[in-house]
C-alpha cells in the first residue's frame, strides 16, 4: 500500500472511530518521552551502515472504550527523528558525491491505534498497536562529500522535500507495551517500524524509519456522553 493511500485510510479510520466519542466515556491523555531513531537504509537492495540519534516526542491521545477491555486510542504528536548513515554506493538524495549523512527531522504524526487492557483491575498492563502516518515539517542534513578530483568538503543544509527529493509523508507500524494506574498515570515502551520510504527520487535509496523509546503520560480529563 502506498504512503498516500495509507495516509487516507488512517485519517478516515480516525474520523470514523472518533464518532463513537458521542456515545462513550472518553479519557484524554497527554504524553511525552525520549526516543532513539535510525533508519533501514538500502541502495539497490544493498544495506548501508547506520547509527541512531536521540530525539523526543510529545502529544495527546484519547482512550475510547469499545467492549471488554478493547479501546480505540487515536493520537497526534510531535516526533523528532533522524538517522546517521555511511554510504558504500552513490545515493541521491542527498547527492551522489556524499560519503555519509546525518539528518534531523521535525515531524507531526497521526496514529489511529488500538489498545487492549490486560486485566480488569484499575492498575493494569496494556498493549497498543496500529499504523501511523507522519508529516515532515522541516529537516536538516549534514554530510561529507568527495568530488571527482578527490577534494573533500562538508555540507550543512535544509532538506529538500519534493516529488524528486525527500518525501514529506511516511508510514509506520507501531507497538506499545505499558502500564496504567487508577490515578491516571501511564508508562509505556514503544517501537515504530517504517513501512513507507522517505525517498521520492526515482532509483534512489529506500529510507525506512526505525524508532524505539519510552514515554510517560497522564489522563487529565474525562469526557462523558
Amino acid at each position: 500500500m502506498s504512503t498516500i493511500k495509507l495516509t487516507t485510510a488512517c485519517l478516515c479510520l480516525t474520523l470514523l472511530m472518533a464518532g463513537t466519542t458521542a456515545r462513550a466515556q472518553v479519557k484524554i491523555a497527554f504524553f511525552a518521552g525520549g526516543q532513539a531513531t535510525s533508519a533501514h537504509y538500502t541502495i539497490s537492495d544493498t544495506r548501508q551502515p547506520t547509527d541512531h540519534k536521540y530525539g523526543v516526542m510529545a502529544g495527546f491521545g484519547a482512550k475510547v472504550p469499545f467492549d471488554n477491555g478493547f479501546y480505540f486510542f487515536p493520537a497526534v504528536y510531535y516526533s523528532l527523528k533522524g538517522y546517521k548513515v555511511s554510504f558504500n554506493k552513490p545515493s541521491f538524495p542527498p547527492t551522489e558525491e556524499a560519503k555519509n549523512n546525518n539528518t534531523t527531522i521535525h515531524t507531526i504524526e497521526v496514529a489511529p491505534l488500538f489498545q487492549v487492557d490486560l486485566g480488569k483491575k484499575p492498575n493494569h498492563f496494556f498493549v497498543r498497536f496500529g499504523p501511523s502516518v507522519d508529516y515532515a515539517v522541516s529537516g536538516k542534513e549534514t554530510f561529507d562529500t568527495v568530488s571527482a578530483g578527490g577534494q573533500a568538503g562538508s555540507v550543512k543544509r535544509a532538506m529538500v522535500f519534493s516529488f524528486g527529493d525527500y518525501g514529506r509523508f511516511t508510514a509506520a507500524g507501531n507497538l506499545h507495551l505499558g502500564y496504567e494506574t487508577q490515578r491516571g498515570l501511564m508508562v509505556y515502551a514503544y517501537y515504530g517500524l517504517g513501512i513507507g520510504s522517505m525517498n521520492n527520487a526515482d532509483y534512489g535509496p529506500s529510507i525506512l524509519h526505525r524508532i524505539a523509546g519510552v514515554s510517560v503520560g497522564w489522563y487529565f480529563r474525562t469526557l462523558k456522553p
